[in-house]
Order: structure tokens, then sequence, then C-alpha cells
């Protein structure tokens, strides 16, 4: 089989954590039983660049199961997680291009990897396969009957190539689906954000000023996460309306700079670039922890503070300490990336699998259906089955409407 992976020896571990993570996945594996009847992908190649872990190895099995051919490359080159690639590979044949720690040129060459089985679906986790085709690739297009989008960060870029008019076939956006977005973003992102934060520093949250920068559902959930640890948290926003709602929230909500002044931790959630720059590392704290939960590492400008420094040593792995001329240390994770899976192992699988769900019922809606080349979100009805079949799995129960209350919410005529 054509991979490109680690070291194939690692499986039996690999395959353990898999199936570890599959019993927390009951939505996913209810579609995996389905897609086993049923078929709907029966002779389609899919190519997935998603962050390779056991949650992302269980999607894997449901969409083989569903009779598509997939290969698989990295969406980040820290986030592999090498055991689970040796493990889709020896024990479920599915072709891996990842290997954590890649450089620049081994990423893009696991993305054209990827694409070299001429895919007819793609699935991308901040757009940098869809944007690799559309430039590199556009061979590849005529054959293409739709995409997927995971991430907020790849959202944006879709609807910015949608906008322009360069986008060249339809993309669904799993992240804007409620089932995806209210519960992976602000409950996975939460916890998995302040997971990769202790695992690489064993820092004690509790009496820490902890600054987030963006108040978007990532940041919403990094923010109660910390705040429910003992922190005293600030929020930093551009937009108006989420620094209200963060004020009203109970945090602090002050201008970067200035936070960055009185913060032992700072992590950005925003999408965009620079968030932490310059005038930030000159006006920061000694000793002032700083991360990245935001897909891309642009977010902190790394490139200007190892121009700032004086010298810069790993302190603990994947801990880097800048001293600066005055004396002051600055903290920074995982080089800038995302610190949730290059310093832990990223979402629980339970909030995943509602993700991955959305994914795989994405495949099999742009079989299903002739979209327009535009940025789509999933029907209502689908997210709707995922939250039931969630609840399902919990032992959870809801009310229903009556024939009554149905009439009344459709009548415009009734009233007091």
């Amino acid at each position: 089989m054509e991979c490109d992976i680690r070291d194939r020896g690692l499986s039996t571990e690999g395959k353990k954590r898999i199936e570890w993570a599959e019993r927390n996945m009951p939505v996913l594996s209810i579609i995996r039983k389905r897609f086993e009847k049923e078929r709907p992908l029966l002779g389609k190649r899919i190519a997935a660049c998603l962050h390779v872990t056991t949650e992302t190895a269980n999607l894997a099995r449901t969409l083989t199961a569903g009779g598509a051919e997939m290969r698989l490359c990295a969406s980040n080159p820290l986030s592999t997680q090498d055991d689970v690639t040796a493990s889709l590979v020896m024990d479920y044949g599915i072709p891996v291009f990842a290997i954590n720690g890649e450089d620049n040129r081994t990423y893009y060459k696991h993305i054209n990897s990827c694409l070299d089985f001429s895919p007819h679906i793609t699935m991308d986790d901040g757009a940098d396969l869809v944007s690799t085709l559309h430039s590199k690739r556009k061979e590849l297009v005529p054959d293409i009957l739709g995409g997927t989008e995971e991430t907020t960060t790849g959202v944006i870029r879709l609807r910015s190539m949608a906008k322009n008019g360069v986008l060249r076939y339809p993309v669904i956006a799993v992240n804007d689906s409620l089932t995806k977005h209210l519960f992976d973003n602000r409950y996975g992102t939460g916890q998995s954000t302040i997971d990769g934060i202790l695992r690489a520093t064993n820092t004690l949250i509790a009496g820490k000023t902890f600054c987030v920068c963006g108040y978007g559902w990532c940041g919403r959930g990094i923010a109660k996460r910390a705040d429910g640890l003992g922190a005293r948290v600030i929020v930093c926003e551009v937009d108006s309306v989420k620094a209200i709602e963060a004020l009203m929230d109970g945090f602090m909500v002050l201008p970067g700079v200035e936070a960055i002044r009185e913060a032992d931790i700072m992590v950005t959630a925003t999408g965009d670039i620079n968030v932490i720059d310059r005038a930030h590392f000159g006006a920061a704290k000694d000793g002032v922890i700083i991360a990245n939960s935001g897909h891309f590492d642009v977010e902190i400008n790394t490139k200007a503070l190892e121009e700032m420094a004086v010298q810069v040593k790993e302190v603990r792995n994947l801990v880097h300490e800048y001293a600066m001329k005055d004396g002051r240390k600055i903290y920074l994770l995982a080089k800038g990336r995302l610190v949730n899976l290059s310093c832990a192992d990223g979402h629980p699988p339970d909030v995943m699998d509602m993700s991955f769900a959305n994914q795989a019922l994405a495949a099999e809606y742009i079989i299903n259906n002739k979209l327009s080349i535009s940025v789509h979100t999933l029907p209502v009805e689908i997210d709707n089955e995922i939250a039931l079949l969630k609840l399902k799995s919990m032992g959870k129960v809801i009310d229903t409407l009556t024939d009554e209350q149905r009439a009344y919410l459709e009548e415009w005529r009734m009233g007091t």
C-alpha cells in the first residue's frame, strides 16, 4: 500500500487507542453500522486533510465502511499521532501520508499524495487541500462532486474564495452545523486547550490572570474553562457585540497590549494573523506563557518574537523561552501551533463524535444532491438527527410537540 508514515511497528498501540476512542463515539458507530449495510459511498474516492488522531481514525473507518476509497494526510504537522497512522495502514488498510513534526515541504508533498488518486470528495480542516487543488492541481476539479470543511479558519478562506469567484466546486461548511460549532468549538476547544497548556507547562491555573484573544465559540469555551479553574479572565476582542457579551459573562475586556501587561497566560483563538505582535511582546509581563488555539500558526508573530529576543532555548518539550533585552522571559508553547493538538490529544472523542457524524453525513449528502458552486451548510434536519442520536446514546429523552402545539406555531391568526 502506498503511504508515508513514521513506523508501522506502532500499530498495536494505535489500534488500542482507536478502539478506546470508539467507545465514546456512539453516534459515529451508529452511522457506521448503517453505512456497512447501505454502502452509500461505494465507488467514491475521498481525499481527507485532517488532524490524524484516534477520533479521525474512526471517521475514516466509517467512510470506508460506507464503500469509499480514502487517502488521509495531516492538516497540521504537529497534530499527527504516529501510532494512529500505523494502525490505519496496518489494521484498516487506509493509505495515510502524515508524520508528526514533518517539515513544510513534506506537508505539501503529503497533500499532493492524497490528491494523486483523483478524489470525488475532499475533506479539509483549514482549506489547505482545497487551496492546493485550486492552485496546483486544477486538472482534478472536473471529477470532484464536492467537499467539506471542518474548522472556522477554513470556512473563512472558502467564503473568500466564493466571494472572489474562484471556488470551483461546492463545499459544505461542516463547522457551521450547530452540532459542530456549539459543542466542538466551545466544549472541545475549551477543555483541550487547557489540557494542552497544563501538559506542556504543569502550571497552576487557579489564581493566574488568563487572557483569551477572541470571543467566538472557541474563545468562549476557553474563557469558561479557565474561569472554572479559578483564573481571573480577560478577553480581547475587535467585535463590539462579542466584547459586550464577554463583559456580561463576567469577564474583563481590555485591548491586547494592556491585557498582556497583566497576563500570566495568553491564548489566541481568532483565525486571524499577528494577533499577538511586536507591541505585545514589548509590553508583556515577565514570565507570560503564550499559546495559540487557532488553526494556523499565524496568530502569534513568532518571527518578530525571535527577532526581539536575545536568546531562545527549549526549557521543556514544546516550551521555548525567549529572553528579552531587558531581562523579561516570554514562554511560547508548541512554536505557535495549535496547542491542544501539539501538546495534548486534541478534543475528547465524546465531542468529536458529533463533529465527525456531520462529516460522514455530509459526504453522503454530497453524493445524493447536486449542489451549486458555493459554501453550503448541512440541512437542519441532519443537525437534529445527530443531536437526537447523541441524546439517545446518553440515555436522555426529550419532550415532543403535541398536535395542538404544532398547529399553534404554524397558525399566524392565533394570538392572545
